[in-house]
């Protein structure tokens, strides 16, 4: 629980960093030369400094609360010494990091009456960068025996990059709050278009140097947790190019001389945003990881990795209850605890795969009583009801509320309550018992959100490859989650009759997700 809070924490962290770094270089690149040619634009640097302001404090925050977490987790039967704790240069660099931030959030507040300070904005600057330094002081960077200062520099022009482009965007959909129709001058579109192109380049360079030396060769991409989470960054940063590209050459078509209206641009402007927000916290999961030229005695092979996707027949045979550990729940796992957990998986999968099936042919037109899927949603939380926790009730000898102690039952009950009231709320949805066009919008949130979530947590930590090869399934499911969640987005964003292509492209991943569980296999 640590490890994953601290992951959290990591990702918060680097979506204020970006909302910092990436708010400066908006404002003084896009915004202030776009308002002297459209004076309107002006106010908008007051709501950017706002905003660098929250995501320096949110970096503040983030970092104090991860040291917390840190501390928790290390402290042993003794107390921890405090003194060998403010020598370590991990402290160090994680105190000049929050007092970089509490400047930067000073300097932005005082700026916002002062827009004019060129003193002011120099100092602003200085301190985005001082900010990616010290990001990369507390990275593996700083732990590297070898090449230290090459990889020092390169990660840090690697995340300065990267929070300009997320930063941008993030500053770019808030500059586009506002009435749904609103005209935006070109300009300003074109010249963030400009920057982002820039901070691409830049972030693609530093992401191939930093894989270079951290992932020693194909082998190690494909057996180790750490180059799982490398081959998911680059398969989400695919879709970023998609969609950045898509985008680039629609601001390019853009006609100078007069506003125009661009709400479509605005939707995928938004999954942009949204897909950019996860590659953050991804790579705050790779924190938590040893770099894979690290993994050497515990690291798969391709055809270990190939045997847990190679497709066989699902097992819908559960061992019994009396095969189970249900006494010991620190017993190691047994085959039938792995049999049990596939069984579940299976079952779960023709859940999703009907939803699926059912969203599909209620996208043809053909079949309106389709729309009823949600509902499939009931039998998916009575089933992982019974079935989530052997030991515990109905099946086990653990009673309802004796069995609510232990973290990880409570946990399981907690997500069975969200499947139902996700699907009760989804499908009054569907059937206009609930007409907020907002509402709508919690199904395509909570599948982004839970993919993005599926991505960062890991349990391959301690380089175990059995750990591994059970978490390698976890990154198709997540990017699969993914565009669920942005698919539906588009199509209930998009103007009317726009939304078609995503709303089919959704349906069908969610029909994978299903075939995924169903051919799941335990390592």
């Amino acid at each position: 629980m640590a490890g994953f809070l601290d992951v959290i924490l990591r990702g918060l962290a680097l979506c204020g960093q970006a909302a910092a770094i990436g708010g400066v270089c908006f404002a003084l690149l896009v915004l202030r030369p776009a308002a002297r040619q459209r004076p309107e634009l002006a106010g908008l640097v007051g709501r950017a400094l706002v905003l660098i302001s929250i995501g320096a404090a949110t970096v503040a925050a983030g970092q104090l609360l991860a040291l917390g977490v840190q501390q928790v987790a290390l402290e042993s039967d003794r107390h921890w010494p405090v003194g060998e704790i403010l020598h370590t240069a991990y402290f160090q660099s994680s105190a000049l990091r929050v007092l970089d931030c509490v400047a930067l959030t000073v300097a932005a507040l005082w700026l916002r009456r002062r827009t004019e300070s060129r003193a002011g904005w120099a100092t602003l600057a200085g301190l985005t960068i001082l900010l990616a330094v010290t990001a990369a002081a507390i990275s593996h960077a700083a732990a590297r025996l070898q090449y230290e200062g090459f990889l020092l520099v390169m990660d840090a022009v690697h995340q300065y990059a990267a929070s300009v482009w997320v930063g941008g965007l993030m500053h770019l959909t808030v500059a586009a709050a506002g009435p749904r129709d609103r005209p935006w001058p070109p300009v300003l579109l074109q010249r963030f278009s400009s920057m982002a192109l820039g901070a691409v380049v830049v972030l693609v360079a530093g992401g191939i140097g930093l894989t270079a030396v951290y992932v020693d060769g194909p082998y190690a991409v494909i057996g180790t947790a750490y180059g799982m989470m490398v081959l998911t960054k680059i398969a989400i940063l695919g879709l970023l190019l998609v969609l950045g590209a898509l985008n680039f050459f629609a601001v390019r078509r853009l006609p100078a001389a007069s506003d125009v209206s661009w709400v479509r641009l605005r939707r995928f402007i938004e999954v942009e945003l949204g897909l950019g927000i996860t590659v953050l916290f991804a790579a705050a999961s790779l924190t938590s990881l040893p770099p894979a030229v690290d993994v050497v005695a515990d690291r798969a092979t391709p055809a270990e990795v190939g045997d847990v996707f190679t497709p066989r027949l699902p097992s819908f045979t559960s061992p019994r209850i009396e095969e189970m550990p249900v006494d010991d729940r620190n017993a190691p796992r047994t085959a039938e605890d792995r049999a049990w957990s596939e069984y579940n998986h299976h079952f779960a999968g023709l859940f999703v795969l009907a939803m699926g099936l059912l969203a599909v042919l209620h996208r043809t037109g053909s079949a309106p009583w389709a729309r009823h899927w949600p509902l499939v949603f009931f039998g998916l939380a009575a089933f992982l009801l019974v079935r989530n926790d052997p030991g515990a009730w109905p099946l086990g000898p653990l009673g309802f509320w004796e069995s609510m102690q232990y973290p990880e039952v409570l946990q399981h009950r907690v997500f069975v309550l969200l499947v139902l009231g996700f699907g009760t709320f989804e499908w009054m949805v569907r059937t206009a018992r609930i007409r907020a066009p907002r509402a709508a919008l919690i199904f395509p949130i909570l599948c982004a959100v839970g993919g993005a979530l599926l991505l960062t947590h890991s349990h391959a930590s301690l380089n175990l490859k059995s750990e591994f090869l059970i978490e390698v399934t976890h990154a198709p499911l997540g990017i699969l989650g993914m565009l669920v969640g942005w698919g539906r987005w588009l199509e209930l964003r998009l103007p009317p009759g726009e939304g078609n292509i995503p709303g089919r492209i959704w349906a069908v991943c969610l029909m994978l997700v299903g075939l995924l569980l169903i051919f799941y296999r335990e390592a």
